[in-house]
């Protein structure tokens, strides 16, 4: 009798410890599902701003259109894996598709914020002056965002591969789940300063 009730006094433990694990990575895999969001948020705010930012640029730049229209494409197929990856954000593909598309859409933005340095008409109008200063504050906050997903990603993941965390994780369904790495050359590159 007391050994059948010390292997139920143990299975109970080992019931309430997998409970536990359990309930620590559910938490933190919202904790990072709704940081995503947060990235969700304000990426919709930035794909809303791209196609203002290039009409009120077309007028001046007729001669840009391969410029402009690649920023549109961009912005598209951005907006098109972002919404993919905000139905599942724990899916490293859609995650990756996200980081290629965002790395375009950059390299595409990057272009046209250069072309319009040509074009001083345009770079003194208002509405552009206006909409250049509500894209920088959305790139902004995309950044803090995405620093603060990544951030709940490496606790999760850290949390799921972790002994004994890592005995429960798998079973259970817990995947790895994808940093949101965006590579930008000019960000690695050290500013140049003129006097």
């Amino acid at each position: 009798m007391i050994p059948t009730l010390i292997v139920l006094a143990v299975i109970i433990l080992l019931a309430i410890f997998a409970a536990g694990i359990y309930n620590k990575l559910v938490q933190l895999r919202n904790r990072f599902r709704n940081a995503f969001a947060q990235i969700d948020v304000q990426l919709k705010r930035r794909y809303d701003l791209i196609p203002n930012l290039v009409e009120t640029a077309k007028g001046y730049m007729e001669h840009e259109r391969e410029t402009l229209e690649a920023v549109t494409q961009a912005r598209n197929q951005a907006a098109a894996a972002n919404q993919q990856a905000a139905a599942h954000p724990g899916d490293p593909n859609a995650m990756q598709n996200l980081t290629g598309a965002e790395n375009t859409l950059g390299g595409a933005l990057g272009r046209l914020l250069m072309t319009v340095e040509s074009y001083p008409d345009l770079k003194a109008n208002q509405n552009m002056s206006q909409l250049m200063e509500e894209l920088t504050t959305t790139e902004n906050k995309v950044a803090f965002a995405r620093q603060a997903y990544n951030d709940a990603v490496m606790t999760y993941n850290t949390a799921r591969e972790t002994f004994p965390n890592v005995l429960v994780s798998g079973p259970l369904g817990f995947g790895k789940a994808e940093l949101f790495e965006i590579e930008n050359e000019q960000e690695r590159e050290a500013p140049e300063v003129k006097f």
